[in-house]
């Protein structure tokens, strides 16, 4: 009966020497704040990230990395290039390793809107691992990023696996002297997450994965934004009550955080020029607006769909759909990626 009683003592101090630890993990391993834009890999003709114009676009997030058509346990480039297809048919290696020589930085974004991410199409968790350390092993990012949307979204069983591996994975990486920093990018409304996105969210840190932030895709509201409501003011609503949304998900998980720290775990992501859906157009006053209120709250992170379409269209180019290559609107030669990451100047881990 003593026996058991002491065990109990030690277990409940593992536990909650645990949780402190995690606690203090997530609140303190903040780096300096950072820009970082998306760039399709896939698309034609290639955005040359290896050659950065300025220090804006030298923090890149390559997208996206999926399962490969008909292989669900294989990882991909836009389900098309698998990793040696990648390496001879887009020069994606030598690309990776002369932005490193530039001084530049990448981080891997898994998902995305189209096609699926690995976790949900790989049902066996053993391969599932091996299909993540495989993009981990080849390019040797310190920074993941999960885009986990559309139907990828709401797959409880593979929001399971995709964390139980993650942690796992993360954890390994810690023993061996490389942190790896994760990163969940979700939609969201005016009114915040979805619940799909915060019962992620949940899955992740009850897995153990040390989150170093939450990034919401400022974009594509739909009708969830009012008439009056500008892309700006969606987004800025949007950013409010997911800090709010977080602010509980952490208490509930054991890990409180001072609303300061919940800013410092969020990113935020609007889609540049005109959007996917009618009548949604983010422009260049917008982008200054999203800049100065990321700064005003401490915000860690500010990411922007695209590098690729950071440019005016031509002239005779269609009005009607966005542009994979242009951001729809005149930029009057200026670059988004200049607005929405100045005073941005931290490298990506």
């Amino acid at each position: 009966m003593a026996r058991s009683g002491i065990a109990a003592v030690l277990v409940a101090l593992a536990i909650g020497g645990f949780l402190v630890w995690r606690s203090v993990s997530d609140a303190t391993a903040v780096p300096a704040p950072w820009f970082g834009g998306y760039v399709d890999v896939t698309v034609v003709p290639q955005y040359p990230f290896d050659t950065p114009v300025d220090a804006s676009a030298k923090n890149v997030m390559l997208a996206f990395v999926v399962a490969q058509a008909g292989q669900s346990c294989t990882p991909s480039w836009g389900s098309t290039y698998g990793l040696d297809a990648a390496k001879t048919s887009l020069n994606l290696d030598e690309r990776v390793a002369r932005l490193r020589s530039n001084w530049g930085s990448i981080a891997v974004s898994f998902g995305g809107s189209v096609n699926s991410e690995l976790a949900d199409s790989c049902q066996d968790t053993v391969a599932l691992e091996k299909a993540y350390k495989a993009v981990l092993d080849r390019y040797n990012p310190a920074t993941i990023d999960f885009d986990i949307e559309g139907a990828n979204l709401s797959d409880p069983a593979a929001w399971q696996r995709r964390a139980t591996v993650i942690a796992a994975l993360q954890k390994e990486r810690a023993n061996a002297g490389k942190p790896l920093a994760v990163w969940l990018t979700l939609p969201v409304t005016p009114q915040g997450l979805t619940d799909a996105g915060t019962s992620g969210v949940d899955e992740m840190l009850a897995a153990g994965v040390q989150l170093s932030g939450v990034n919401i895709m400022t974009m594509n509201y739909g009708s969830s934004r009012s008439p009056s409501q500008s892309m700006l003011d969606a987004s800025l609503s949007a950013a409010q009550s997911t800090h709010e949304q977080l602010s509980i998900i952490y208490q509930r998980a054991g890990m409180p955080l001072e609303s300061d720290q919940v800013w410092k775990k969020m990113g935020l992501t609007p889609m540049i020029g005109r959007n996917d859906l009618p009548d949604e157009v983010f422009d260049i006053d917008a982008a200054r607006g999203l800049n100065a209120f990321a700064h005003s709250k401490g915000i860690t992170r500010v990411s922007m769909w695209s590098l690729n379409r950071d440019t005016s269209c031509p002239a005779d180019s269609s009005d009607d759909s966005a542009s994979h290559i242009c951001s729809g609107i005149d930029q009057g030669g200026q670059r988004f990626s200049d607005i929405l990451g100045a005073g941005f100047q931290g490298k990506l881990p």
